[in-house]
């Protein structure tokens, strides 16, 4: 069994993998402050759940956006599972050509999720929508080159600055309002937030496909995917496994 884990700004998605397939997958929150020690039993009790024991893992990777979080799951592998990881970054195989301007300063999520948009979407041009923390957009050529894309600031991240910074207003759940005319503040809120978020993706997406001569594949991931995609018609498929997907196949181009 290979152990697969992406650490993103919010949450943490852990898959295992057995003879190609994904067989289970879990989610836990991202908190710096915890130790190798707290991370490995969230682990044993996922773990212990589906029936599977820290000795059945032969092998691990880890991608990280957020670098105290890596240093702390490398220790906790060490410990508990007696392997050192393959960690996402510089020197790593991943069969990606990176055309950017400096390929170190690409996000290994976004590398990870090119990676499998390639793998499993062949190499016609592709935009990755990735609804995390941050929504990120990537675009890949026909060639399976990936030549870069936008980041926007997420949701949340734009909810809390609007109840930080305005005073008045309250904290709001995300969800799709029952008309785009909000009738008092928070489905004001709401409507804002949804169809601002809607418009923006469709805005960039509408971007992206001008400059390709070939129709782009428009595949969405993350968090939020399934919640935004239903609701435009430009995004063709939604694939909320993407990145463990990545994952397993860097690992397997590694050994």
């Amino acid at each position: 069994m290979i152990l697969v884990i992406d650490v993103g700004n919010s949450k943490i998605s852990v898959g295992v993998y057995q003879d190609e397939q994904l067989i289970h997958h879990w989610k836990m929150e991202t908190e710096k402050n915890k130790t190798s020690d707290e991370y490995a039993m969230h682990l044993y009790a996922f773990f212990n759940y589906a029936g599977i024991a820290f000795s059945d893992i032969r092998g691990i990777i880890i991608s990280s956006v957020v670098p105290p979080i890596m240093y702390v799951l490398e220790e906790m592998c060490r410990n508990y599972f007696h392997i050192k990881p393959l960690v996402v970054g510089p020197g790593i195989k991943t069969g990606l050509n990176i055309a950017c301007d400096n390929p170190r300063e690409v996000g290994t999520d976004r590398i990870v999720n090119a990676v499998a948009a390639v793998h499993e979407y062949g190499t016609r041009p592709l935009i990755v929508v990735d609804f995390g923390t941050a929504i990120t957009f990537s675009y890949i050529n026909e060639k399976g080159h990936y030549m870069g894309g936008a980041i926007t600031p997420g949701v949340r991240i734009s909810l809390d600055a609007l109840f930080t910074k305005a005073s008045k207003l309250p904290r709001v759940e995300i969800t799709k309002p029952f008309d785009i005319i909000g009738k008092n503040t928070i489905t004001s809120i709401q409507s804002g937030v949804f169809y601002g978020f809607i418009g923006m993706v469709e805005g960039i997406v509408s971007r992206m496909k001008e400059q390709s001569k070939i129709e782009p594949l428009v595949i969405a991931t993350g968090g939020l995917a399934e919640f935004f995609s239903n609701e435009t018609k430009l995004i063709d498929v939604v694939d909320k496994f993407l990145t463990l997907k990545g994952l397993y196949i860097i690992y397997k181009r590694n050994h």
